[in-house]
């Protein structure tokens, strides 16, 4: 069966023969892996396609367990993020995390046109790249069903005070259950994660261009958001993190 399909390439293997492995993110069809023998190098549209940080659409044949790239167009480059090494390694870093959180073959319609969004921010952002990052995190956790309690104790239901977050138990937890708790994942920030995260989780991505978080907040949230990630994800350690490492 022939179908298309709007996409974003998350990475490539060169294969033998000429061919390629790819791993697709498709609006359709969710995460898939396809073979092609196209070529990104070159001029013209297919070869651009086949490019990182480039919104398309795919050509497929689909057939009963594989699926083959027989053709591909531009609709959106976003090449200018490729000019600044921190934005590609920040940009890269999200594709990969996009990669572990989604399993294969599950449409996320609005988790593909939230990445779109990211890129499209993210080449016009100038600096602070890392707040961006942080922002597309928080709003994937909620199309994906795992955003924190932040309003209530996720513990025990109670309105508060709300001293620490708490990673096991999914949220904001009140100071008698921070008390009993026994989580290793349970941490007293030092920056107001309350309404960091209602800010981002609501604010759309083309907002952040000139928001940015003071650099001891975005660290502390980072931590969290990793761990928090890693536990309701089975999202371990990423290759891309291991260049941030002692950044801020």
């Amino acid at each position: 069966m022939y179908t298309s399909t709007e996409g974003i390439i998350f990475r490539q293997v060169k294969a033998t023969g000429g061919r390629r492995m790819l791993l697709l993110f498709t609006k359709k069809y969710g995460k898939i892996s396809a073979g092609s023998s196209l070529s990104e190098k070159g001029r013209g549209k297919t070869a651009l396609a086949m490019r990182p940080f480039t919104y398309g659409v795919y050509e497929l044949y689909k057939g009963r367990e594989y699926y083959n790239l027989n053709n591909a167009e531009v609709k959106q480059s976003y090449f200018r993020i490729g000019d600044d090494l921190d934005k590609y390694m920040q940009a890269s870093l999200v594709l990969e995390l996009t990669e572990r959180m989604i399993p294969e073959e599950v449409p996320q319609p609005r988790l593909f046109n939230l990445l779109n969004e990211f890129l499209a921010a993210m080449e016009r952002r100038e600096k602070f790249h890392e707040t961006l990052v942080l922002a597309y995190e928080v709003k994937a956790l909620g199309l994906l069903g795992c955003f924190p309690r932040l309003d209530a104790c996720a513990c025990c239901g109670s309105k508060g005070p709300l001293t620490a977050f708490s990673v096991a138990d999914g949220g904001m937890v009140c100071e008698n259950c921070r008390k009993k708790s026994n989580d290793r994942l349970i941490y007293e920030p030092k920056f107001d994660i309350v309404d960091i995260l209602k800010y981002f989780s609501k604010t759309p991505l083309g907002a952040f261009e000139k928001v940015a978080l003071e650099p001891g907040a975005a660290k502390g949230l980072q931590q969290i958001l990793r761990e928090y990630m890693s536990y309701y994800l089975d999202i371990g350690k990423l290759k891309s993190e291991s260049i941030f490492e002692g950044k801020f």
